[in-house]
């Protein structure tokens, strides 16, 4: 068994890791490895273990020893390939990505919280407007954590009325079959159809 896991999250990663292989397993750094070293760490054994468990760091990143993967899909251990990167481009990635299991873990993107909260802002105005924005950073944010963002603003802001709505779409988000951003965008669009009150303060600031 040979499984790929790649991404910049390394705490999930490293979770993964222990969930496959256990807590007792070899690490072995593949930058300096040859062709010559790879059937004793696909095939082999060792005087301990006939069935090894092995953790193979950047093993792709060495360009000696990547293409030679094709010739050991059939291992009889449990490998884990640690990559960094993930070249989806090279023809070794293309021989192998259907015969193996890959596995990405990537850092949730960075908040534009000014976004955030100019879209909070836009939407006790004009919700049609304030959908209109929150498409221009969907594909880079998560639902939930854009919500409370929203959340947080109202609870500055002291806003019972918005407070009590955000806390129906957070149940909503986290219960509900309903594409989340459709939730989401239909709260944004009630936001601009509804009087809020609000102080003089907040109302400069708008």
């Amino acid at each position: 068994m040979i499984k790929i896991f790649t991404g910049d999250d390394r705490v999930k990663a490293s979770a993964e890791i222990k969930k496959t292989l256990g807590e007792n397993y070899e690490v072995i750094d593949a930058a300096d490895l040859t062709p010559k070293d790879l059937p004793q760490i696909f095939k082999g054994t060792t005087i301990f273990e006939a069935h090894r468990k092995i953790l193979l760091r950047d093993f792709t990143a060495n360009a000696a020893i990547y293409p030679e993967l094709t010739k050991y899909l059939d291992t009889p251990h449990e490998i884990i390939l640690l990559e960094t990167k993930l070249d989806k481009r090279l023809n070794t990635y293309k021989e192998i990505k259907d015969k193996l299991e890959i596995k990405e873990f990537k850092l949730p993107p960075k908040t534009d919280f000014s976004a955030t909260y100019n879209i909070y802002n836009i939407a006790k105005r004009d919700g049609k407007k304030a959908v209109e924005e929150l498409r221009k950073i969907e594909k880079d944010e998560d639902p939930i954590r854009f919500t409370g963002l929203l959340i947080s603003q109202a609870m500055k802001e002291f806003s019972p009325k918005i407070l009590k709505e955000l806390s129906k779409l957070d149940m909503n988000l986290k219960s509900s079959k309903i594409d989340p951003w459709l939730l989401v965008e239909s709260f944004l669009l009630s936001m601009g159809k509804q009087k809020y009150k609000i102080s003089e303060h907040q109302a400069q600031n708008l």
